[in-house]
């Protein structure tokens, strides 16, 4: 399938507005993520929230169909949680409610800040080992190495797809594969890869998936959802329950939902569902091959063109890369170069220390400047960001 980069760009109204370079952030949603979810903060305005949601049931039912054609799954896999790390927290800590002293958790050089640290608190208060498999010779995870490290101590394998500070793309499919052989839970965070490459749960073989709408999907701030394999949610209760997630049977009993929406509770933001669900029904009409095929063809040519500058450096790892495209420059403050290209309407973002600490502090990074690429952007774009980039470093 062939983009048609011109439609993309006039469905797209911030395209008008700025350089957008941030899509690792929070990418430009269309026309029809927008209308999908304003029309719907104006039906509630006019009739009433509840009122609303009733009206939009069929729509809103949607949803789950939508997300589970997105990456490969059933219906009753999926849960609207209000973001990644939510729902990222949702699957583990409910798996680590069992765990005890001596168990270990296994997660990758390049993690998360956010899951990180819930992975230390755990470990604080049940005495579980967190250890972080090394990376080969390429940056990324090291595939060997963790299938030497798996023994009955091993409770979890949890690893990010994609990082947030550099362009690795991990291979998810070989961990899920030595997950699935060694009877492991598998989490894996996906907030950068879904909507940025083809997703197919079973190859990957993760019993959970976390995503985000605002990254690569281009759907509204505050949504996402958790994948939630049925064999792994029908043996766990969530952490948290409420009327909606559970049913109130009796004065003395509670019964769980029979599908993965015992992950969600009743409020929600009803408008960023409908925004989500059109824009998870966009990114499967225009096909992930090619989305995936344009994305990797501009942060190539990224790549390329900031490897002329002298005193700019890049730093992506991983034998294949996506997206993401960091790099560092010799003699600046890495703020200070983003906020002069902002001010010319040209975004990007700094990673720091603090969003992948084992990874960039082993490095010796202390920031990273991450440009990201999305489909509506072009190569001419790209070459007015290096040009900016180059006169705001002297």
């Amino acid at each position: 399938m062939t983009l048609d980069i011109d439609r993309l760009r006039a469905e797209t109204p911030g395209c008008a507005h700025v350089l957008h370079l941030n899509n690792a952030g929070s990418a430009l949603p269309t026309r029809r993520t927008l209308d999908a979810t304003l029309d719907h903060l104006r039906l509630e305005a006019e009739i009433g929230g509840y009122e609303a949601a009733d009206h939009e049931r069929t729509r809103l039912d949607a949803f789950y169909p939508s997300i589970a054609t997105l990456i490969g799954a059933r219906e009753d896999e999926i849960a609207f949680v209000e973001n990644a790390t939510r729902a990222w927290d949702l699957a583990f800590y409910t798996l680590a409610e069992r765990y005890r002293p001596g168990e270990r958790i296994l997660t990758c050089v390049s993690e998360y800040s956010s899951n990180y640290i819930a992975y230390l608190q755990v470990a604080r208060k049940t005495g579980v080992e967190v250890v972080a498999v090394p990376d080969d010779n390429t940056g990324q995870i090291d595939v060997a190495a963790l299938a030497n490290m798996i023994d009955k101590r091993v409770r979890l394998i949890a690893i990010n797809h994609v990082p947030t500070q550099g362009g690795l793309v991990q291979p998810a499919a070989a961990v899920g594969r030595i997950a699935r052989e060694a009877g492991v839970p598998f989490l894996l965070d996906a907030c950068q890869s879904v909507g940025q490459m083809p997703i197919d749960v079973e190859a990957l073989g993760c019993d959970f998936l976390s995503a985000t709408g605002r990254k690569y999907m281009r759907g509204p701030r505050g949504t996402g959802f958790l994948y939630a394999r049925r064999a792994a949610y029908e043996k766990v209760e969530p952490i948290f329950l409420d009327n909606h997630a559970a049913r109130w049977t009796t004065s003395g009993e509670y019964q769980v939902v029979p599908d993965a929406k015992r992950f969600e509770n009743w409020e929600r933001y009803f408008a960023g569902v409908l925004g989500l669900a059109a824009a998870a029904d966009q990114c499967v009409a225009l096909g992930m091959e090619a989305v995936w095929a344009r994305i990797k063809t501009l942060a190539d040519g990224l790549r390329a063109r900031l490897s002329t500058l002298k005193g700019v450096h890049l730093a992506d790892l991983g034998a294949l890369k996506g997206g993401i495209v960091t790099f560092s420059v010799d003699g600046v403050d890495h703020t200070d170069i983003k906020a002069k290209l902002r001010a010319q309407k040209i975004n990007c973002s700094v990673s720091t220390r603090f969003s992948s600490r084992l990874d960039l502090e082993g490095r010796g990074l202390k920031d990273v400047v991450r440009a990201s690429v999305h489909i509506y952007n072009t190569e001419a774009e790209l070459d007015r960001f290096v040009a900016a980039l180059d006169a705001a470093r002297r």
